[in-house]
């Protein structure tokens, strides 16, 4: 049987919209180009490493904690990071109560959360003389300033002092600084604005005119309550005239650190209400440098892969595929770059995952463009043109499906995870672009070429694939038995229940508050040796597990610093020494939020894709699509527990990603089913199913390879940072992938049957007739 290459009345397609195409695919590479050269790329603390710290605030006797409040104590907390002189650092307000404080390199937070976390009321004190004693307090106690009271010195020697001459709210700055005209000791200086200055003259005057060595010429310098320093007025200073100018200087045995500690507290000032840490992550530079090179090399290896196996399915149009996936990947990491977002860990992740999604809609196309040529007996350039026309609303749903899971991950998740929720969202809409505009204009271009007009055998679009010609001889009525096919689902579901039954769920610090430390021991350690030596140190009921050759995960209940080093030491007197490579503390009441939003999303997640394919397609389609992706979640849960893994946000991450990226195999089934129950309405639905599925499952089994490669690069390359998120992800995607046939297409075959629909009504053809300046002499143009 011969084939012409064009039919007498086939229309071609209009240039004018491919210029168009070609144009801003130019225009937007070289702004992508630009970007990428000009600027560099913002990297979240658990990439470049630092502590991020995460404070509530809290109600105060005398001020409720609203937005107005918090945004006062964000100020007085901006000043007393800018004194710690850490570089970069970033203070912003999330939500109505709570600020997010992140201090990039800073490996030893302790002291620096104990500066910014106090609620400081910062007060000044004359000095009345010696006290008997300090009386008793409680602990969080408040104490008045307002009135006369005694408190301790650093020496311990109790003082009794006067009501406050003045506070925090008077101090404009307040700097650590050396002179060497003035020897190589540290001082602070300290700037008064207001009354505040007047006020520092008044007490300095009456302390100047007591003796030398008297506590009464000393000035108390107290901080919620604790003396943080408390020099004497210099010899020099005149007796009844004090320190004017509005600017003292605290001189004493400082080191640099010293001095930049008591500047940092001084400038604080006070906060309007308290605060407390609700969270605490501190990375090593090592772990990021390490989870940056894997991904890197999941990237690249990925990419090579994926390059390899789609050319050698497409031949040239899949060579031209791989063009359109390196602007891709220019455009999206540009686009990141442009826009000022963070790249996370999981966002990196979300990254490689968008590469392996990227070819989705490449495949989709030249799937459609081969049914075109090969059994529409269209030519060359016409059938990669339709190929894109009948791939269009497959394609949109797809990305809807998963933008909706990237919204949720953006609204509900947080810390590093909202940073994969930007990413796969940008990777998504960058793809879009990429396969409807790049790869159409790369595609119309070369499908027109006298090269393929001379050998239509390079484009790979000539012949439907051997692959495709073998599922075609299947029996279409595969899926007449559909509760054969759901009964298998349901025994795998049930092996994965009896695992979250029998072993549980391993809920990581995130979702069940705690504190999380992973240490890199020198030599490597068995999870038993060192569950024994951390319960050595005190910590019986820790969970200890191995995260790698030589790391070891421990977590407990919230516990201090101190703690934290016990632990480190009794793990190096085992393996001959022990770092801590990550540091994450929540609280309870955060780990609540964490663990009731992850469930919210998992809902909303899953009702949101039943509510779009709903609309899409029938509630029918929508209810197997849904069921479907409620056993991949089970399973997904099921094998992690079985596999004794840890859940945390990083997994439901991976898992939301699943519930998005899984449903897309659904998707492409049911358009084709729409499509072929429009024109084959009297046929049986179950035998137009079957159908659908098996000339659907080249695209499936050539997308899930594809990116399967890059993910299977992240599982063996991502080490113990990634490996857990790209195991989810793989396990998703295979699981999902079958569930189509295994329980979408049978459970929507079984509603169907028992609330049966009308078909779709059919499309309106339009004869094909040709454009003004159209050949039709059967020339390829």
């Amino acid at each position: 049987m011969t084939r012409p290459l064009t039919g007498p009345t086939e229309p071609t397609a209009p240039r004018r919209p491919l210029i168009v195409r070609a144009v801003l695919s130019l225009l937007v590479l070289a702004g992508a180009t630009v970007a990428v050269l000009t600027s560099s790329p913002t990297l979240g603390l658990d990439l470049r490493g630092g502590t991020q710290v995460v404070l509530e605030t809290r109600d105060s006797p005398t001020t409720q904690a609203d937005a107005e409040s918090t945004d006062r104590a964000l100020e007085v907390l901006r000043r007393r990071v800018d004194a710690l002189g850490v570089a970069e650092p970033a203070i912003v307000r999330s939500g109505e109560r709570r600020i997010v404080i992140e201090l990039p390199g800073l490996q030893e937070p302790r002291e620096a959360v104990e500066a910014i976390g106090r609620t400081a009321q910062l007060t000044f004190h004359a000095v009345e003389g010696y006290a008997a004693q300090a009386p008793a307090r409680a602990e969080g106690e408040p104490i008045d300033p307002s009135q006369p009271l005694v408190l301790v010195d650093e020496a311990g020697v109790p003082l009794q002092l006067s009501a406050a001459a003045l506070t925090g709210a008077s101090v404009t700055g307040a700097r650590a600084a050396t002179e060497p005209s003035r020897g190589t000791a540290w001082f602070v200086e300290i700037d008064f604005a207001g009354d505040g200055g007047a006020a520092w003259e008044e007490i300095t005057a009456a302390a100047a005119c007591q003796p030398d060595g008297d506590p009464r010429r000393r000035v108390v310098i107290a901080l919620d309550g604790e003396v943080i320093t408390s020099p004497q007025v210099n010899v020099d200073v005149p007796c009844g005239v004090g320190i004017v100018g509005g600017t003292t200087t605290i001189t004493g045995r400082f080191d640099q650190a010293e001095a930049r500690e008591l500047s940092a507290l001084i400038q604080g000032g006070a906060l309007p209400v308290p605060v407390e840490v609700i969270e605490q992550r501190t990375v090593g530079p090592s772990l990021g440098a390490a989870a940056i090179d894997a991904s890197v090399q999941a990237i690249v290896i990925g990419i090579i892969a994926t390059a390899l196996f789609i050319v050698a399915v497409y031949r040239l149009m899949g060579l031209l595929a791989i063009v359109a996936l390196l602007c891709y990947a220019l455009i999206s990491y540009a686009s990141l770059i442009t826009l000022g977002a963070t790249i996370t860990l999981p966002g990196l992740a979300g990254f490689v995952l968008s590469v392996g999604m990227a070819v989705d809609a490449n495949v989709l196309v030249y799937e459609r463009a081969r049914e075109e040529r090969i059994l529409g007996g269209r030519s060359l350039p016409t059938a990669v043109v339709q190929g894109f026309r009948r791939a269009f609303s497959a394609i949109a749903d797809s990305n809807v499906t998963t933008l909706i899971s990237a919204g949720l991950l953006f609204f509900l998740a947080s810390g590093p995870v909202r940073g994969f929720g930007v990413t796969l969202t940008i990777g998504v809409l960058v793809s879009f672009f990429s396969a409807l505009v790049i790869t159409r204009v790369l595609a119309q271009s070369i499908a027109s070429s006298r090269l393929l007009a001379r050998h239509p055998g390079l484009s790979g679009l000539d012949t439907l694939g051997a692959f495709r010609r073998r599922v075609t001889a299947w029996n279409p009525d595969l899926l007449a038995r559909s509760g054969r096919w759901l009964a298998v689902s349901l025994a795998l579901v049930a092996v994965a229940a009896a695992g979250v039954a029998a072993r549980g769920v391993e809920l990581g610090v995130e979702f069940t508050g705690g504190r999380g430390v992973q240490f890199a021991t020198q030599e490597p350690i068995g999870a038993d040796d060192a569950r024994e030596a951390v319960a050595a140190a005190g910590f019986p009921g820790a969970v200890v597990q191995q995260a790698g050759d030589a790391d070891i995960a421990v977590r407990t209940e919230p516990i201090d610093d101190a703690e934290v080093e016990r632990i480190r030491e009794a793990l190096a007197e085992a393996a001959g020494g022990a770092t801590v490579v990550s540091d994450e503390l929540i609280g309870p009441s955060l780990g609540d939020e964490l663990q009731r939003n992850a469930l919210i999303a998992l809902a909303v997640a899953l009702a949101a894709q039943l509510a779009y394919l709903a609309v899409r397609f029938h509630w029918t389609f929508s209810s197997g699509a849904v069921a479907s992706l409620a056993t991949n979640v089970l399973v997904v849960l099921g094998v992690f527990s079985w596999l004794d893994k840890t859940l945390d946000g990083v997994f439901l991450a991976a898992l939301l990603t699943v519930i998005g990226y899984s449903v897309n195999d659904s998707v492409v089934v049911f358009d084709r089913i729409r499509e072929t129950w429009r024109s084959r309405h009297d046929e049986p639905f179950h035998r137009l199913a079957g159908e659908a599925v098996l000339q659907t499952l080249p695209r499936t089994v050539n997308t899930g390879a594809s990116t399967l490669m890059v993910l299977l690069a992240l599982l063996f390359l991502g080490g113990s940072s990634l490996g857990d998120f790209a195991l989810a992800l793989v396990l998703g995607i295979v699981v999902g992938t079958i569930g189509t046939v295994t329980v979408a297409v049978p459970l929507t075959i079984l509603l169907q049957r028992r609330w049966p629909t009308a078909a779709p009504v059919p499309e309106e053809k339009k004869p094909l007739r040709p454009r003004a300046g159209d050949r039709t002499d059967g020339a390829v143009v």
